[in-house]
C-alpha cells in the first residue's frame, strides 16, 4: 500500500468527523419517520396532514435559510468553524424540540436543527474532499452518506425502544433530545482534526497546509516527501491560478460565466433531484403511510420494519462506497437509478394488487420491494450524494456551489414533505409509478452528461474541465514524483 492510501491517524480523524456528522444529520430524517407513527406524538400535537408535513419539512426550511451564507462563512472562517457552528445549532434545536410544549415550539426547534444540518452538510462535504488523500477520497466521501444509514438505524432503534413508554410523552421527547448527542461528539473529534489544507493554502498559511498534507498522505511530519511535494505544488499552483482568474470565492453569477464552470455547477446541482426525488425520501418520512397502503397497519410492526430497513441501507451503502472507485461514479449512478426505477414500478404494482387484501405473500412481496428499492438507492445514490459535487467543483466554487446544492436538496425535501402526503392520499399507489417514471429522465441525464472523476486528484479534475493543466509538474502521486501522468489524465475540455 502506497503512502497516499495509508490510513493515518489524521485521516482516521477526518473520516470520524464525516461519520459522526452523517449520523447527526441522518438521525433527524429517521426520527421524524418514527415519530409520525407514535400515538403520543400524534395526540400531543393534534396532528393533521398539513401539520405533519410542516413538522417534517421544518428542518429543510432552516437549511434553506442558512444556505446563502454558508459558503461565504466557511470560505472566510474555515471548514472547522463551520462544523462547530453546526454543532451549536443542532444541540440548541434538539433541546427546544425535545422540550416543546406546543407545535410552534417544536417547529422552531426543528428549524434551528435545520440550520445546523445545512451548515454541517455543506461544510463536511468540502472538508472531507479537501482533507483526504486522493486514493481515500471516494471512500471517505462515500462513507459520509453511507453512514447516514447508521444515524437512521440509531434513531429508529431509540424510537422503537422509547415507544415502550407509550402513552407517556417521553416516548417522543426522549429520542428528540438525544438528537444532540452525536452533534456533541462531532465537536470533540473536530478539536483534534486538522483544518483543510486547501483552505490553509488559500489563506497563505502554506507551512501548516504542507504539514497537514504530509500527515494525511502517510509521510508523518516529513514535509520534504516527494509525493507530498508534488501534491502540494498542484494545490498551490491551481489555487494561485483561481485567485488570479476568478477571485477567491465565486457567487452564482460568477459560476455561470464560463462553459467549464456552468458544466461543473450543473453536474453538482444534478445531485439534488437524484438524492431527494427518486423515491427514498417518501419512504424515509412516510414509510408508515406506505406500509398502511401495503397492508401493514400495526405501529409496533412498522417501527420494527424501520429498524431493519436502516440496517439494510447501512450495509448496502457501505458496499457502494467501497466500490465507487472500482465501478466509477457514472456507472454506479446508472446502476442505482435503473434498479430504483424497476423496484418502484414493482412496488406500485404490488401495492395496487395486494394493498387492501389479506393475502400475506402479496404483502410480504410488497415489503420486499421496499427493501430492494432502498438497497438500490443506498448502493449508488447515497455515497454519490456527498461525493460527486465536491469533486467536480473547483476550490473557488466548492463552498458556494455545495451551499447551492444543499439549498436545492432541501427544496426537494420540502416538496416531498408537503406534496407527497396529499399525492399519496389522492392517487395512492400511482404515486410510485409517477416517481419511477421521472427517475428514467434522471437516468438519461446521467448517461449523457456526467463526467467520470474516479482516481483523480481535485486539481486533475479541474484540468479535465478547463482543458488546461494549472500546475507546473504533472508527476503522479501513484507512480512517484519522477514519472509523468500525462497518460492517466485526459485534459481535453468537457465543457464545450
Amino acid at each position: 500500500m502506497g503512502k497516499s492510501t495509508r490510513l493515518t491517524l489524521t485521516t482516521m480523524l477526518v473520516i470520524a468527523v464525516c461519520i459522526v456528522d452523517s449520523v447527526t444529520i441522518a438521525y433527524d430524517g429517521s426520527l421524524m419517520g418514527s415519530l409520525n407513527v407514535m400515538p403520543s406524538y400524534q395526540s400531543y400535537f393534534h396532528l393533521t396532514t398539513a401539520t405533519t408535513a410542516v413538522n417534517t419539512c421544518a428542518t429543510f426550511l432552516g437549511s434553506i435559510a442558512i444556505g446563502p451564507v454558508t459558503g461565504l462563512l466557511i470560505d472566510r472562517r474555515g471548514r472547522k468553524f463551520g462544523l462547530y457552528s453546526a454543532v451549536v445549532m443542532n444541540v440548541l434545536g434538539a433541546a427546544i424540540s425535545g422540550g416543546a410544549v406546543n407545535i410552534g415550539m417544536f417547529i422552531a426547534g426543528r428549524i434551528i436543527i435545520g440550520v445546523g444540518v445545512g451548515l454541517g452538510q455543506t461544510t463536511a462535504g468540502a472538508y472531507i474532499a479537501e482533507t483526504t488523500a486522493p486514493q481515500l477520497r471516494s471512500l471517505a466521501l462515500g462513507l459520509y452518506f453511507a453512514c447516514w444509514a447508521a444515524g437512521s438505524l440509531i434513531a429508529a432503534g431509540i424510537s422503537f425502544g422509547s415507544s415502550s413508554l407509550e402513552p407517556s410523552n417521553w416516548a417522543w421527547r426522549l429520542p428528540s433530545i438525544l438528537q444532540a448527542a452525536p452533534a456533541i461528539l462531532v465537536s470533540m473529534i473536530v478539536y483534534f482534526a486538522p483544518e483543510s489544507p486547501r483552505w490553509l493554502v488559500c489563506q497563505d498559511r502554506r507551512e501548516e497546509a504542507l504539514l497537514v498534507l504530509a500527515r494525511i498522505n502517510g509521510a508523518g511530519d516529513n514535509v520534504n516527501d516527494a509525493d507530498v511535494q508534488v501534491q502540494f505544488r498542484e494545490i498551490v499552483d491551481t489555487l494561485d491560478y483561481e485567485k488570479t482568474a476568478d477571485g477567491r470565492s465565486m457567487n452564482i453569477v460568477d459560476m455561470v460565466k464560463t462553459p467549464a464552470n456552468r458544466k461543473r455547477l450543473f453536474l453538482a446541482l444534478s445531485i439534488a433531484p437524484l438524492s431527494m426525488l427518486t423515491g427514498s425520501s417518501i419512504i424515509t418520512y412516510y414509510f408508515g403511510s406506505m406500509l398502511d397502503q401495503a397492508g401493514v397497519t400495526d405501529a409496533t410492526t412498522q417501527l420494527q420494519i424501520n429498524v431493519i430497513l436502516s440496517a439494510w441501507q447501512l450495509v448496502t451503502s457501505v458496499a457502494g462506497a467501497l466500490l465507487a472507485d472500482r465501478l466509477g461514479r457514472r456507472l454506479l449512478c446508472l446502476l442505482s437509478l435503473g434498479l430504483c426505477s424497476f423496484f418502484f414500478y414493482l412496488f406500485g404494482g404490488l401495492t395496487a394488487r395486494y394493498g387492501s387484501s389479506d393475502y400475506n405473500p402479496g404483502t410480504y412481496g410488497t415489503i420486499a420491494c421496499m427493501f430492494l428499492f432502498l438497497g438500490s438507492y443506498a448502493f449508488g445514490i447515497t455515497p454519490l450524494t456527498p461525493m460527486y459535487g465536491p469533486e467536480v467543483l473547483s476550490y473557488n466554487m466548492r463552498a458556494n456551489g455545495l451551499a447551492l446544492q444543499g439549498i436545492l436538496i432541501k427544496c426537494g425535501g420540502v416538496l416531498v414533505a408537503m406534496a407527497f402526503p396529499y399525492m399519496m392520499a389522492a392517487i395512492g399507489w400511482k404515486t410510485y409509478v409517477v416517481n419511477a417514471s421521472w427517475n428514467l429522465l434522471f437516468w438519461v441525464y446521467v448517461y449523457f452528461q456526467w463526467v467520470e472523476t474516479r482516481r483523480l486528484t481535485l486539481e486533475e479534475v479541474d484540468a479535465l474541465f478547463d482543458g488546461v493543466v494549472h500546475f507546473r509538474d504533472n508527476a503522479s502521486l501513484e507512480k512517484g514524483a519522477g514519472e509523468s501522468k500525462a497518460d492517466d489524465v485526459a485534459v481535453s475540455s468537457v465543457a464545450a
